[in-house]
């Protein structure tokens, strides 16, 4: 009996990975790609998300608790020198004003992450299209294999649907026209 050689290890410029390995190097590339985003931040974003997170949190909700608290009490209890007397005109028209700077700075802050969001939906997309020609050309590859191995006993019209490259126009075309014309529950989609 021949003695089994023993296993080599790769160089350790091509270490065999696992998937933690790799979803740490996607999550680091991630990471990256957000310190790029947050790095080019014009100052009237970094400013109008800076007001946003504050706004959207309690110590922001306690101190107009105690500011209010303390504007009323001054101007409703007796024998203080009312500033604004009820109804708190002065005090309304300083809330209206708040309300409409801090509506400003939240939809500053709303259109920043939007156009984050459409940047990331973008590189979903050219991934997602580049996947699939991937496995487009994968299919066809395989099949060439099986051809010249003799692994396929039958055509299979499922197989050669798929090898067919996906026309994103099309399925764009497609999905408007379900969403535009939609089945009554139950029937099966139409189609042309």
């Amino acid at each position: 009996m021949d003695p089994q050689p023993e296993p080599t290890l790769p160089p350790s410029g091509n270490r065999m990975r696992d998937v933690n390995d790799l979803t740490r190097e996607n999550v680091r590339t991630m990471r990256r790609l957000e310190e790029l985003e947050t790095a080019h931040r014009s100052i009237a974003d970094r400013m109008a998300n800076f007001v946003a997170r504050f706004c959207g949190s309690m110590t922001f909700v306690w101190c107009h608790v105690a500011i209010f608290g303390a504007w009323i009490a001054w101007n409703a209890i007796p024998g203080f020198n009312h500033f604004d007397p009820y109804p708190f005109t002065f005090l309304t028209l300083c809330v209206s004003l708040e309300a409409i700077f801090l509506s400003s700075f939240i939809l500053i802050s709303q259109n920043y992450e939007m156009r984050i969001s459409d940047r990331r939906n973008q590189l979903d997309l050219q991934i997602d299209l580049l996947s699939e020609q991937e496995n487009t050309k994968m299919l066809q590859l395989l099949e060439r294999i099986a051809l010249k191995v003799g692994a396929v006993s039958q055509a299979d019209p499922e197989l050669k649907m798929l090898e067919q490259a996906t026309q994103p126009e099309q399925l764009a075309r497609e999905i408007d026209e379900a969403f535009d014309h939609p089945s009554p529950p139950g029937e099966p989609p139409a189609t042309r």
